[in-house]
């Protein structure tokens, strides 16, 4: 992998329901005299793609039921907010004043992916159907329109336990591995690393978040170009079970005793 890259942001405007994301991207780069490149990945902001897709949810519209109301009392929210999220989850594993922990496709997220953030005033914008799904339909226009391979991560932000603020995750991934597994492979003294797998889709979605921002920035995607990592057809992201997973296991582990 080369040690050398770039992460540029694209700005686009903003994304409305309807909106053809590759061809957004295609416009936008037109407007700066500026092309994809074979061997570039691209990384898109999940909100702008689900409200793309269309998964603008309007709060006026949320009848909460008893247990948004009694999750929301607990946890200082809108009852209407915790309705969509209950929807969203596939289970609610607790939560603190604000927030709730979920699990939503074999992961762990606050809010179940959620947001107010970036969606007008009033409604809500939830995750994507189907993240990795979107992620390959980008990539297999891109190869139509543009004649070029690339790699395409969907990223979201998410806070990581006992830090503070926010980093890029990826959840979508096309054309490219998620994980690049180093497992038998040697460090500085000759040991062979037994465990060592590199996340490089969420080290990628992280970096792009660097350039895309979080606020009124209006840069849903970007271009990292330079990485040199192997393209292919593998589609979606390399998770591990609950119980394998060092926080949930442990967290288990305390609940049993």
């Amino acid at each position: 992998m080369n040690a050398e890259f770039q992460v540029r942001g694209v700005p686009t405007g903003i994304i409305r329901p309807g909106d053809d994301i590759v061809s957004v991207l295609i416009a936008a780069l037109q407007a700066t005299s500026d092309v994809i490149l074979e061997g570039d990945i691209l990384v898109i902001a999940e909100s702008a793609l689900a409200t793309a897709e269309g998964r603008l949810i309007k709060l006026g519209n949320v009848t909460p039921s008893p247990e948004a109301q009694a999750l929301a009392t607990e946890f200082g929210m809108d009852p209407r907010e915790v309705e969509v999220i209950i929807h969203e989850s596939d289970s609610i594993v607790g939560g603190i004043t604000g927030f709730l922990l979920c699990m939503k496709n074999g992961t762990l997220l606050p809010n179940a992916g959620v947001d107010a953030s970036n969606a007008p005033p009033g409604y809500l914008v939830p995750l994507p159907y189907d993240p990795d799904t979107s992620a390959d339909q980008i990539r297999r226009a891109i190869i139509k329109r543009c004649g070029v391979h690339t790699g395409v991560i969907v990223a979201d932000s998410r806070t990581h336990a006992m830090r503070v603020g926010c980093s890029g995750v990826a959840i979508g991934c096309a054309g490219m591995p998620s994980v690049i597994d180093d497992r038998g492979r040697s460090d500085l003294f000759g040991r062979k690393l037994l465990v060592t797998k590199r996340a490089v889709a969420d080290n990628i979605a992280t970096a792009a978040e660097l350039v895309m921002g979080e606020a009124d920035e209006c840069m849903p995607i970007a271009i990292v170009r330079g990485l040199g990592l192997p393209l292919s057809e593998e589609v979606g992201i390399e998770a591990i079970a609950a119980e394998e997973c060092l926080f949930m296991g442990t967290l288990r582990n305390i609940s049993r005793k």
